[in-house]
């Protein structure tokens, strides 16, 4: 994994920037800590830092293949090509001839052979910028189901582009700026494909590219979820979700690097982290490195909420127990998820606040624990969204909602499994008017919905399921996999995503959710395909979102850290706020206001350190 940069400019001699490209390349220093490269010419800049995984010598970047004496195409290349050893043969069959044993070298050759039509062959997770100096042509390319962030930024006679926002902020022409759209786009709970929040700057939507020419930029879509028959009968449906598992992990456990797995103890961490022993045990390669956050006390004196029946820590522990895995606990306290640094790490890794607080701060310090000992983790990400495991997918009143469901459930419980008002409640009635979030949340919905593929003769229960089904695998999953890839690579650390294979997506989205739900409970092909790698405690598992500290000194810090907010007045989020709502927040008087409380601190932090414009 790594960070990529760059900079097309069609009417300057880029040679003569190398500082700026400096500048921009050191921002992605923690998503690539092994090496740093550049490359230059007349009217492109890339730039590289890699995170070394596969061939450590061989595989560095920008990486170039050259065609009769000159160079033919280079790359600044992010992420895995998991397939990349077919590729290889089937392109050394062809004619091609490789000089390293990387993947990177692999897409290029791709490209060479297929053009544009190489998007088709490759599977994994990946993000990269491929320049043609012949055709002085630039192409963006983003994996299918957004695993790898992506982000452009078009100037009058070219482009920007980065892996993170960041990257291209350090550029001196840019300005960090937000208008009403982007705040809305940053409070309403689900990321609209394309958009990046700041003004002028876009992301490169999962599964398509982005072409840059002298005539400007011009987007394409290579792939998307398409409604097909679903012919398999259950028995046979189970097996093939097995059989793509085991291929799947079979694939992501290749690596010149440590790696482990993240476990929660849950259904999808724990089928994965099964897989994965069996995986390496096969290859003597065993026994396979397990991780779970905790926080003091918790499994102790843990109390259900209206997401978490249960603390996950009996649960990892079981299944550790039952696949023999070396595991460890990463045991947080308040005062580390309160620490200043630990809080602008957070902030820094994401470029925007997202209201998620604690939420955040832990995944960041369990991530930042993990990399001591391991470079790649495999995690269970997704698999609600491909098999319909969050509640709300059994829920009447979530899915009947005209509404994203998540959104429907938070108004009710909260992120956290406490209500506790909107992200957005202590935002100033002024502020809220403008950024009219109801109004932009419903037009995203319906701009989604109108995405949805359908098949003829489907029942209103089945359409409507698979709208659901769709939302969730283009809108939620997104917000989800951005924070995990921030917080992961802000440490270096490059977190896989098995049960984001297009293969198994595109496999389970046809399948007819009566099949996804044959046993009356949620993800229910994903429990038979597992179920003999499995304790029967860890198969029945109710599902258990991501664990939230129930310390109640995490509130009271958070209390007082707003009202000191309130009691300065060069506080640059003060004017965005409603005093007296904010007032009543911090002294308690509100009730549990942990997720507003933490955006408008995250608001403020923001604004002081990035320097934002907001034009409402």
């Amino acid at each position: 994994m790594c960070g990529i940069t760059g900079w097309i400019s069609y009417d300057q001699d880029l040679t003569a920037e190398r500082d700026t490209l400096d500048a921009m390349t050191a921002t992605m220093a923690c998503r690539g800590p092994d090496a740093a490269g550049l490359w230059t010419d007349t009217h492109a800049a890339l730039g590289h830092r890699r995170l070394a995984v596969i061939d450590i010598e061989g595989g560095k970047q920008p990486m170039s293949v050259e065609r009769d004496g000159r160079t033919a195409l280079v790359t600044t290349y992010s992420g895995e090509i998991y397939n990349y050893r077919e590729l290889r043969a089937e392109l050394t069959a062809r004619g091609h001839a490789f000089r390293t044993s990387s993947d990177t070298e692999v897409a290029l050759h791709a490209y060479l052979e297929w053009g544009e039509d190489f998007t088709h062959r490759l599977n994994g997770m990946y993000a990269f910028a491929l320049w043609d100096p012949r055709e002085q042509r630039l192409l963006l390319v983003r994996d299918r189901m957004g695993i790898k962030p992506l982000y452009y930024y078009p100037t009058p006679d070219g482009v920007l582009f980065g892996s993170e926002p960041k990257a291209i902020l350090a550029h001196p022409a840019v300005r960090p700026a937000v208008d009403a759209e982007g705040l809305a786009e940053l409070l309403a709970f689900t990321k609209t494909p394309g958009h990046a929040v700041y003004k002028g700057m876009y992301e490169v939507r999962p599964g398509h590219l982005v072409r840059v020419g002298r005539q400007g930029l011009a987007e394409h879509r290579y792939w998307g979820l398409e409604a097909r028959e679903h012919t398999d009968d259950t028995d046979t449906t189970v097996r093939r979700v097995r059989e793509l598992l085991d291929d799947i992990v079979a694939r992501q456990l290749i690596a010149d690097v440590p790696l482990c797995t993240l476990l929660s103890g849950g259904l999808d961490s724990s089928a994965i982290t099964a897989l994965a022993a069996r995986g390496l045990s096969d290859a003597e390669r065993g026994p396979v490195r397990s991780f779970a956050v905790d926080f003091v006390g918790q499994t102790e004196h843990f109390k259900a909420d209206a997401l978490r029946a249960t603390p996950d820590g009996p649960y990892a522990h079981a299944l550790a127990e039952h696949v023999g895995a070396d595991h460890q606990d990463i045991v947080l306290d308040t005062a580390a998820l309160m620490d200043p640094a630990h809080r602008y790490a957070t902030l820094a890794a994401r470029d925007l606040p997202f209201g998620s607080g604690e939420s955040d701060t832990s995944l960041y310090l369990l991530f930042k624990s993990i990399r001591d000992r391991s470079t790649v983790a495999l995690s269970g990400e997704s698999a609600d969204e491909v098999f319909g495991g969050y509640s709300w997918f059994h829920d009447p009143r979530a899915t009947g909602a005209d509404t994203f469901p998540w959104i429907a459930v938070f108004r009710e419980v909260g992120f956290t499994g406490i209500r506790s008002g909107g992200r957005e409640a202590l935002l100033h009635p002024e502020v809220l008017a403008k950024v009219d979030l109801e109004a932009y949340q419903a037009a995203r919905y319906r701009e989604a919905l109108s995405e949805v593929p359908h098949r003829e003769g489907d029942s209103a229960t089945e359409r409507r399921m698979r709208e659901i089904c769709y939302l969730h695998l283009t809108r939620f999953v997104q917000f989800l996999l951005d924070r995990k890839d921030r917080a992961s690579m802000a440490v270096g650390l490059e977190v896989r995503v098995p049960f984001c294979d297009h293969r198994l997506v595109e496999y389970v989205f046809n399948t007819p959710w009566s099949m996804k739900t044959f046993d009356g409970r949620e993800k229910s092909l994903l429990r038979a395909a597992t179920r003999d790698l499995l304790p029967d405690a860890v198969a029945q598992r109710v599902k258990s979102p991501y664990p939230s500290t129930q310390d109640r000194r995490y509130n009271e810090a958070i209390q007082a850290e707003l009202r000191g907010l309130l009691a300065d007045g060069d506080a640059p989020v003060r004017p965005l706020l409603d005093t007296a709502a904010a007032r009543r927040a911090a002294d308690g008087a509100a009730g549990d206001a942990r997720q507003p409380i933490e955006m408008a601190l995250g608001l403020d932090a923001w604004l002081r350190r990035y320097g934002v414009e907001l034009t409402l």
